[in-house]
């Protein structure tokens, strides 16, 4: 007998005929002997809806207020669930963030977990319950309501896991497990057995919407296995996420292929060749809260330098207005930028027994006419900007030349 954290996403919950399916899917689990916690997300579109709500009423409207209008919609989905389970001859309780006592910092709308009260899961669990817990929130130390973010139930999932000590964490989405890449671009990508925390890590922080990162770093960190399944399929093992296991080592090199469109690229340039350069352009983007990805200084010529750097694109204008007063106060020449630029990494822990898998990705692309504006490398993955327009050819020859469409 185990003890099983299964979280269902929003699509898995998404009509009362679904979450009807999900409760059938526990009680299957329940008669094999596992005692059962299930967190599912607010149906979907519901929470998209409800902020829609708060800003009809206000522009920029409270956070805390947010976090308790948001935070209404997994509430919704315990106790339709819960009573669902119930219809299936089990005895289930549902629980919000605040009533298992999920303790959180103040931040609203992207609080983080900073401990989990498992005494009452555990005394249910005991008498036969099914427990369902809402994702997606928690509560602070004054008792206000906080809700973790976008994809957050993941997170809420991972940490009761980590809580309860369970044998395995269960993601049911509307994939069945982990890709090489996106099957929407490569139809010959194939689902992954298994892959280390690093590697779904990178693949996470590289644009792989399957898990959110927070998660998979919870995940990692406490030593939880995670299982990413389909909850529109009874069949399939899904994909593993586990620590690293020696005896792989010397299997593939490329796990996955992953990329991003949301990448714009700034360059400053004419920069003063001087100490402190950096900061100077860097503080007041990061002030802006703007994230920063690649960065790439040039060698100094005549005393100038040119600096160039990625940030998401939706944060693009905002930080050449930035970047426009920044160039007055350090004597820079000019700001330019392209906001038609993607991302293209290749992922993979066998790249440290692996050498020549740069110059391979870099050949690969070059015999398509293929440019790298930057490139951005670690012990696992290699990460290229390019041209927009070539996102596709570049992820399907990658995903080729690697052999990642050979079982």
């Amino acid at each position: 007998m185990a003890l099983i954290v299964q979280k269902y996403g929003g699509t898995s919950v998404g009509s009362t005929e679904r979450i009807k399916n999900v409760a059938k899917r526990v009680a299957r689990w329940k008669a094999m002997g596992h005692d059962v916690v299930v967190v599912p997300s607010a149906m979907s579109g519901e929470t998209n809806r409800l902020i829609g709500l708060a800003k009809e009423i206000s522009p920029s409207p409270s956070p805390r207020e947010l976090d308790v209008i948001a935070s209404t919609g997994e509430q919704v989905t315990i106790g339709l669930l819960a009573m669902a389970i119930q219809e299936e001859g089990l005895k289930a309780k549902s629980y919000t963030g605040a009533q298992v006592r999920v303790l959180t910092d103040s931040t609203f709308t992207k609080a983080r977990i900073l401990q989990i009260d498992d005494e009452r899961m555990r005394k249910d669990l005991a008498e036969g319950n099914v427990v369902v817990v809402a994702g997606f929130q928690g509560a602070d130390e004054n008792g206000n309501i906080t809700t973790l973010g976008r994809g957050g139930s993941d997170t809420s999932a991972v940490a009761l896991a980590a809580a309860l000590k369970a044998d395995e964490c269960q993601i049911y989405t509307d994939v069945d497990g982990v890709y090489t890449t996106d099957p929407r671009v490569v139809p010959e990508a194939r689902k992954l057995d298994t892959i280390t925390f690093e590697e779904m890590l990178e693949m996470a922080s590289l644009g792989s919407k399957v898990l959110q990162i927070r998660s998979v770093e919870f995940a990692g960190k406490y030593k939880v296995k995670l299982r990413v399944l389909s909850s529109f399929q009874d069949e399939g093992e899904g994909t593993l996420i586990t620590v690293e296991d020696d005896k792989n080592m010397e299997q593939p090199i490329i796990s996955g292929i992953a990329f991003n469109r949301d990448e714009a690229k700034l360059t400053v340039l004419g920069v003063p060749d001087r100490p402190g350069i950096a900061y100077q352009i860097l503080g007041p983007i990061a002030e802006a809260n703007i994230d920063v990805d690649m960065i790439i200084q040039n060698v100094g010529h005549d005393g100038t330098t040119d600096f160039s750097f990625t940030v998401n694109r939706a944060e693009f204008a905002k930080a050449q207005g930035i970047l426009e007063q920044v160039k007055q106060h350090i004597g820079a020449r000019e700001i330019v930028g392209d906001n038609k630029i993607c991302k293209v990494s290749a992922v993979g822990v066998g790249m440290r027994s692996h050498p020549g898998v740069a110059s391979q990705m870099f050949r690969t692309l070059a015999e398509e006419g293929i440019n790298i504006q930057m490139i951005s490398t670690s012990e696992i993955k290699i990460s290229v900007v390019i041209d927009e327009k070539y996102l596709e050819l570049a992820v399907r020859i990658l995903h080729k030349t690697f052999g990642l469409d050979q079982t």
